[in-house]
């Protein structure tokens, strides 16, 4: 194992064990490294590792802290590697949407509440007749994620905003070749809100299936 990489090893077994916590500050560098038999340059190689991934926060002149190490703010990180996909493997992250989507559109039929309701009709009427591509894609990214929020599970939530990323070019392409995209996409969307608000989570599962199953379909034919 390399140096820095048990550096790293030896600060998340003490996060992971309780002996720091979130919000907790890191003892100072010199008493660290000689508590975990580390030199100095390795535990702050480490440190800046951990930062870079949201585990850690180097505030300037004040130390190192542990963060809230919130779902959200640890699968941040996630993102940006997504953000590295290839075309080829961009199918890959349509069927894991696939899997995950109406599982929480499911979990929102069972925990939405009239305020959530209330936003997810907005999005959709927000909608205009005519719209652009780059707004039927900011809407359709909307809903969904509103949807995701409804279904009451930060770390489902994040995963899912994490995946959007490298969906949102194969929606473009869909609403640039494909007729009838913008219909499409508010008949599902309207079927999905209906379903939700009605409390049926088989209904807005299957839905939801249908909706990304369409997208991940018409990208199979086109590449």
């Amino acid at each position: 194992m390399a140096v820095t990489d048990e550096a790293i090893d030896k600060i998340k077994q003490m996060i992971v064990a309780g002996e720091l916590r979130p919000g907790d500050r890191l003892p100072r560098e010199p008493d660290l490294a000689e508590r975990l038999g580390l030199s100095r340059n390795s535990l702050r190689e480490a440190v800046k590792a951990l930062s870079l991934i949201r585990v850690l926060d180097v505030r300037q002149g004040d130390g190192t802290y542990v963060t809230s190490l919130d779902p959200a703010l640890l699968l941040d990180a996630l993102s940006f590697v997504v953000d590295f996909h290839r075309d080829d493997t961009v199918l890959e992250f349509l069927e894991v949407r696939r899997i995950l989507e109406p599982a929480a559109t499911a979990l929102a039929a069972q925990r939405m509440t009239e305020q959530h309701l209330e936003k997810l009709r907005a999005v959709l009427d927000g909608l205009g007749d005519d719209p652009t591509i780059d707004e039927l894609v900011a809407n359709d990214l909307e809903f969904h994620r509103q949807i995701a929020a409804c279904a009451g599970n930060n770390v489902l939530t994040s995963l899912l905003d994490s995946l959007s990323g490298p969906t949102t070019r194969a929606r473009v392409w869909r609403g640039l070749t494909q007729e009838g995209a913008v219909s499409k996409t508010r008949e599902q969307h309207a079927a999905i809100l209906d379903a939700v608000a009605s409390g049926q989570p088989e209904l807005a599962r299957a839905w939801a299936t249908v909706h990304i199953a369409g997208v991940e379909e018409w990208l199979r034919r086109v590449l």
